[in-house]
């Protein structure tokens, strides 16, 4: 009703103040249901339901669940409400989950399934039709209208039904009817019941559960899997700057990798289906990657490796954290990188043994194995400025985002662990 009359005459256009911290109160009262939502919806398997269905009855309403599914997951790992120990119980939970692909090493959107036969649809339960006494009425009189029962017995709802409006519509019509109409008005509920008992369209989520492919059944659908690898490292940066225990962040670590070297640059072209540094869109339960193209994936990958690199921007200062970033990755013989600058000059350094670069906004960075952090900025014109963290200045870093070419090279020392690529 509210609705309607928005359409039909717009806002009062009145306006009334409300207290501030009416606001607050209410927003507080917000997060603390949507907290309780989450954890009810914990799964007994260690997964959470993604999405709930409710049923709206006249004696009150019910809810239901779908299937588990890949996104709930990334969803409530991304929510920031659960504890690294917590984190780690859903990514154990992911792999030993119908969900988990082993040949691929990694996830698919919804677990698969054998799809019902065609001649398994559309079947009425015997004992369900059989409580209605409209319905056997129209049966002994051969009306078709709502039901028609073949010869050996079964029942089905007309085929020219497309939904339970087009159902309501039909007992309508059979309600003008005199010798019907009693029971139109007796079991139209049940009937009503029995239609979406029988079909279930409220659980319908279209191509997911028709199709083999795309993000249908059997399919890894590797945007997804990008957001859950970069939830992942988002928990495991969490998990590090809140102090928790050494062992969960290094699980945490773990599953990252996993779940990171699932999605394609640490896999064969036999296995990915193509080279394996190329984008796809998903891979189906019975070939390689398929739709080659710079999907939504790519965001996702793009910010999980500038967590890996460490970059971080601090109340809007750059600052580097490369706490992620493999040990392996470091140069294990003196090379050299090429980049374009601000004047569009190709520019080459020299790059030691044991350093890392990348360019931020055309400015070069330079990671070096070291016992002490520290970072050096190069200013143009200017003497190299040192100091023990490792943030760049307001002033600075509005000059690498700015692109002014002021500062031409930053240098980091950090002490990086072993660890495995």
């Amino acid at each position: 009703d509210y609705r309607q009359q928005l359409y039909h005459a717009g806002l009062s256009g009145e306006k009334v103040e409300l207290p501030l911290g009416d606001c607050v109160s209410l927003l507080q009262q917000c997060l603390h249901m949507i907290d309780h939502t989450i954890h009810v919806n914990r799964r007994s398997d260690g997964l959470f339901h993604s999405y709930n269905l409710i049923g709206m009855h006249s004696d009150g309403y019910a809810v239901a669940t779908l299937q588990e599914m890949l996104e709930g997951q990334v969803a409530v790992l991304n929510s920031g409400l659960l504890s690294a120990e917590q984190a780690v119980e859903i990514m154990d939970a992911l792999h030993e989950s119908a969900i988990y692909r082993e040949d691929q090493q990694s996830f698919m959107l919804y677990p698969d399934r054998q799809l019902a036969r065609f001649l398994k649809k559309n079947n009425l339960d015997t004992e369900r039709w059989g409580e209605s006494k409209l319905l056997q009425q129209l049966i002994a009189d051969g009306n078709g209208s709502i039901v028609r029962q073949d010869n050996e017995g079964g029942v089905h709802f007309s085929g020219e039904f497309r939904n339970a409006a087009d159902l309501r519509t039909a007992l309508n019509s059979l309600a003008a009817n005199p010798e019907y109409a009693d029971g139109v008005a007796a079991d139209a509920d049940l009937i009503c019941e029995l239609f979406e008992s029988t079909f279930c369209h409220k659980s319908f989520t279209g191509r997911s559960g028709t199709f083999f492919a795309y993000e249908g059944l059997g399919s890894i659908y590797w945007h997804m899997v990008s957001k859950l690898a970069l939830t992942a490292i988002e928990n495991c940066m969490w998990s590090t700057h809140s102090g928790g225990a050494s062992q969960l962040t290094e699980k945490l670590q773990e599953h990252y990798r996993t779940i990171r070297d699932g999605i394609g640059l640490a896999k064969s072209p036999a296995q990915y289906g193509a080279f394996p540094a190329d984008p796809y869109s998903h891979t189906p339960q019975n070939a390689g990657v398929q739709q080659p193209g710079m999907t939504g994936q790519v965001k996702e990958d793009i910010l999980s490796r500038f967590v890996e690199l460490g970059v971080r921007i601090q109340d809007g200062q750059l600052g580097f954290d490369p706490c992620m970033l493999e040990v392996c990755e470091l140069l294990r013989v003196d090379s050299k990188i090429q980049f374009v600058n601000r004047q569009d000059e190709l520019v080459e350094i020299a790059l030691p043994t044991g350093s890392f670069a990348f360019t931020i906004c055309q400015t070069p960075v330079v990671y070096h194995q070291a016992t002490e952090e520290r970072i050096v900025v190069s200013v143009s014109g200017e003497e190299p400025r040192e100091r023990c963290d490792l943030l760049l200045t307001p002033y600075e870093t509005k000059n690498v985002f700015s692109r002014t070419g002021t500062i031409s090279r930053i240098d980091v020392f950090y002490n990086f662990k072993q660890g495995c690529c």
